[in-house]
């Protein structure tokens, strides 16, 4: 019979375990780190119902080895000098360190059930923040050790009716994977598992690099993710994109022996800005999409320095990065890293020295290249614009002419009609039927019709959250944000203008406009509709001008006249029938795409395919079963 005996006072478990962690995917990165130190090759996250399961096909533990013993060693250094720094392997250098990450799972669960196969050796026991036999930890029998996706060898940790969630969409969650642990690829897989669902979390390096407008890498090993930067202004890559050598500063430092030594401190990675930060969702769940992190041995050590070496500048919203630096994590030096792993000791001399690097270099450089990219993109349109305006005051030249010529001949025609003894009257009504006749061919009515906004997104502040979803599906379709009516957008081009009165606003939007630019108005309703005034007045002015407007609703209310209730309408669930969380049912998810993509179709916008609609759509709102 084998007996599990932890190595620690239990109490300690149930003082750190319920703090260690502030957030699940921290844990989710302790769990993948030991994953990698036991060179595993793929580790696999399940989300069930009561529970969440990480597997990994790493070498597993020996019972009999004495590899459990000193798993149970709570807060056992794993690493105490160099020679010991490498995993088994021989190809892997250790993320671990401290020996507590063993404890990020009771962050999560109060019992924690540790399964583990090596060497065709079966162990079990359950880990708990309240051990039921003091030390003696509660074994699992052999016929219970049982795994879901390895065979030979590798561990199972189960954290039973967690206490944390993962983000309801799998691709909200490969996201935020991404961020925290870099080192994935061919050799090492991470796999995110939901029932049926399953996706496998890639390189983030190269799925944002996509996304950016500028960059700049330090050190040779990440100059190649400059190539694939886009080449929005070839003429001036070298101004936007820059590939330089690692940066180097010398330091003397006092080792774990107590002498002094001189070492490198090595900055690699890079750093770079987005294009644009529109049609991002910041969720409570999240990371957010601008941060500078740090790692050491590939492992996040501090997710986002940005608050601290910022300057509050309005461009620093633009920018990412990932720096290396090694150092931190030297064996024979101090660790600095904090008891929760989730940041570094601020007063490190290693720690001071990339803050001051950052702070006073690397972000000043970025923000300048951003802002190089901002005028080149500015005099684009400036360009752009210039010669529209020539071409549409050629145009109203020319349609003017056109107008003083045939106007003048058609009233012309009819006076000659009318006779000589015509009343001023009569004289009156053919000169204005003649003006009414030809003013259609005035430029005018094109160039009224350009600077028109083309979709009002109706709705209340309470009902915020979905119009969000809505407006974010509209900019992913290639509707330009300066196209909408959104009042209550956190992009200012969709608001109300400064100054203007709302009301005033939209009487000119429905009513005192010379154009008949199609126009179609989104209706965001609810149980928060009935009571809104200004979503009523909407409701309102929308049916007297007659036009086109589609149903975006949230159940249980039932919109009715003098809006369309014939037609099929878009329903999403709310956990709460005026507040909580927002989800859907896939046909109703298919539904909101497409009237999304009938809305392009109508206004000749380039849209998106029902696929990728539907995929960009579970990274805004969970899609599930009834």
């Amino acid at each position: 019979m084998k007996h599990y005996q932890l190595n620690v006072d239990p109490r300690i478990l149930e003082l750190l375990g319920p703090n260690l962690y502030t957030n699940i995917y921290y844990v989710l990165a302790e769990l993948i780190a030991n994953a990698y130190d036991a060179d595993a090759k793929n580790v696999y996250i399940v989300s069930g119902k009561d529970e969440i399961r990480v597997e990994d096909d790493g070498h597993g533990m020996s019972y009999e080895a004495g590899d459990i013993a000193r798993y149970l060693n709570v807060a056992g250094v794993s690493r105490i000098s160099e020679d010991d720094s490498k995993t088994q392997s021989g190809n892997r250098r250790k993320m671990g360190r401290k020996g507590v990450g063993k404890l990020a799972a009771l962050s999560v669960s109060e019992k924690v059930e540790i399964l583990t196969v090596a060497n065709d050796e079966r162990s079990g026991f359950i880990l708990a923040r309240r051990p039921e036999n003091g030390n003696e930890l509660k074994a699992i029998e052999d016929e219970k050790i049982v795994f879901e996706h390895i065979a030979e060898h590798g561990t199972a940790i189960i954290m039973r009716n967690p206490q944390y969630r993962l983000h309801k969409t799998l691709a909200s969650v490969k996201r935020n994977l991404l961020k925290i642990f870099p080192l994935v690829g061919t050799d090492f897989k991470i796999h995110v598992i939901r029932g049926d669902e399953a996706l496998t979390v890639d390189d983030f390096d190269r799925s944002v690099m996509g996304e950016l407008s500028t960059l700049i890498t330090l050190g040779d090993r990440f100059q190649p993710l400059c190539d694939l930067v886009p080449d929005s202004y070839p003429d001036r890559r070298a101004d936007l994109v820059d590939s330089r050598a690692k940066k180097t500063h010398p330091l003397n430092l006092k080792a774990n022996d107590g002498i002094d030594h001189e070492y490198t401190l090595v900055v690699e990675g890079w750093i770079g800005t987005y294009k644009s930060t529109r049609g991002r969702k910041a969720e409570m769940t999240d990371f957010p999409d601008n941060f500078i992190s740090l790692f050491a041995n590939e492992k996040l050590g501090e997710f986002n320095i940005l608050p601290v070496v910022g300057q509050n500048k309005l461009n620093e919203v633009y920018v990412v990065g990932q720096l290396h630096v090694d150092l931190f994590e030297l064996t024979e030096l101090p660790d600095m890293a904090l008891s929760n792993r989730q940041g570094y000791k601020s007063d490190d001399p290693r720690y001071e020295v990339v803050r001051d690097f950052v702070r006073n270099e690397l972000l000043a450089e970025i923000l300048k290249k951003r802002e190089t990219f901002a005028d080149l993109a500015n005099a684009e349109k400036k360009r752009l614009k210039e010669i529209s305006q020539r071409a549409g005051e050629e145009e109203l030249r020319r349609s003017v002419d056109a107008f003083r010529k045939k106007a003048s001949e058609d009233a012309a025609k009819d006076l000659f009609s009318l006779g000589s003894n015509v009343s001023q009257e009569k004289m009156q009504e053919a000169i204005s039927k003649s003006l009414n006749t030809n003013s259609p061919d005035i430029g005018l009515k094109m160039r009224v019709d350009a600077q028109k906004k083309r979709i009002l997104i109706s709705q209340t502040y309470p009902d915020k959250s979905f119009a969000d979803i809505i407006f974010q599906m509209l900019v992913f379709n290639n509707v330009p944000a300066e196209d909408i009516l959104y009042t209550n957008c956190d992009d200012e081009v969709c608001r109300v203008p400064e100054g203007r009165g709302v009301y005033d606003y939209l009487r000119e939007f429905f009513v005192d406009s010379y154009s008949t630019q199609k126009i179609f108005v989104l209706f965001v309703t609810s149980q928060n509709t009935k009571v809104s005034w200004g979503a009523i007045t909407e409701v309102g002015a929308s049916w007297i001008t007659q036009v086109d407007h589609k149903i975006f609703n949230i159940h249980p209310f039932r919109p009715e006249h003098p809006l369309n209730d014939e037609v099929q309408w878009q329903s999403t669930n709310r956990e709460e029938s005026t507040s909580g969380e927002l989800w859907m049912i896939p046909l109703n998810a298919d539904i909101f795409c497409q009237k999304i993509e009938a809305v392009c179709d109508a206004l000749e916008y380039a849209k998106k395919t029902r696929l990728e609609n539907k995929n960009h759509l579970e990274t805004l709102i969970p899609i599930r079963s009834a």
